[in-house]
């Protein structure tokens, strides 16, 4: 929904379907490529051309997509490739190629591997290599896919041999655990994604959504979790958990409520903890 100028009530709502110009809506085409897919609306154009009159600004924007939406945002004008910063761009950004590259070559030499044991099988009279599950290919994707930002670094312990158990490092660069590491396992499932990865917090860590044994209270990896979902939205579901720590659902109760009730407190006491000290009677490893 749009204000445009002139009396305050004058509101209008442009809608992306079929063209058609209504007294109070506007829809306009819009049409996508398979793959992913860089959308611009120019709304002071959209309001002009309609009304003619000036956009002046955006009340509320509801989005009903029947597809993964990657990033959503305003600017004052239209921007360039080259303009947007690089985790508003469609393509990896350069400091995730090497990463992206390395990704891929571990999967293409695991699956050479794989061809090489059938074919070894084979030609002994063994059984037949099971074939990789859908788990399998699916995660493949993700990976190849992945776009973190420089906070968050993914790891494969085992190499090749075992990619769906991996780990992801993350060094928050605000809010209160700013400067830390920590350190989460993931454990995925042959029938991902109808099922979600298992996460745990390897990093014992002062935080109203981990409980002192790692678990992770996120709701995509409970209630809220779907299949359109990937490794890449949990990683940033964990980062944001660093960032905006929640003490409306917590695990660590005691934590929740200091955060709630005094923050500055809940400050001091991460910082303790991230430097290897006690809270109350619970001691912390260095994570600094």
């Amino acid at each position: 929904m749009t204000r445009m100028s002139g009396d305050v009530s004058e509101l209008r709502i442009f809608k992306c379907a079929v063209t058609r110009v209504k007294p109070y809506i506007c829809t306009m085409p819009l049409k996508m490529d398979e793959g992913w897919n860089q959308i611009q609306f120019n709304l002071a154009d959209f309001t002009r051309r309609a009304y003619g009159t000036n956009y002046v600004e955006t009340l509320r924007v509801q989005v009903h997509a029947n597809c993964r939406l990657r990033r959503i945002y305003f600017s004052e004008r239209m921007c360039s490739e080259e303009e947007l910063p690089p985790e508003f761009k469609l393509y990896l950004p350069m400091q995730q190629q090497g990463l992206r590259v390395d990704l891929e070559n571990m999967i293409r030499l695991f699956k050479v591997k794989e061809k090489q044991r059938e074919l070894a099988e084979n030609a002994n009279g063994g059984a037949p290599v099971k074939k990789q599950s859908a788990g399998e290919l699916r995660l493949h994707k993700d990976i190849t896919e992945l776009n973190l930002p420089k906070s968050c670094a993914i790891a494969f312990p085992s190499g090749k041999d075992d990619l769906m158990n991996f780990e992801v490092t993350i060094r928050p660069d605000e809010g209160y655990y700013l400067g830390g590491t920590f350190l989460f396992s993931f454990q995925v499932s042959p029938i991902y994604p109808h099922e979600a990865p298992k996460v745990k917090c390897k990093t014992k860590v002062y935080h109203p959504n981990i409980d002192l044994e790692g678990n992770v209270c996120l709701n995509i990896l409970r209630e809220d979790w779907k299949p359109v979902l990937n490794i890449n939205t949990i990683i940033y579901g964990l980062y944001h958990l660093f960032t905006e720590p929640n003490y409306e659902d917590p695990l660590n109760h005691d934590a929740a409520a200091v955060l709630r009730d005094n923050p500055k407190m809940f400050e001091s006491n991460v910082r303790r903890a991230m430097a290897g000290g006690y809270v109350g009677q619970t001691s912390f490893p260095r994570c600094m």
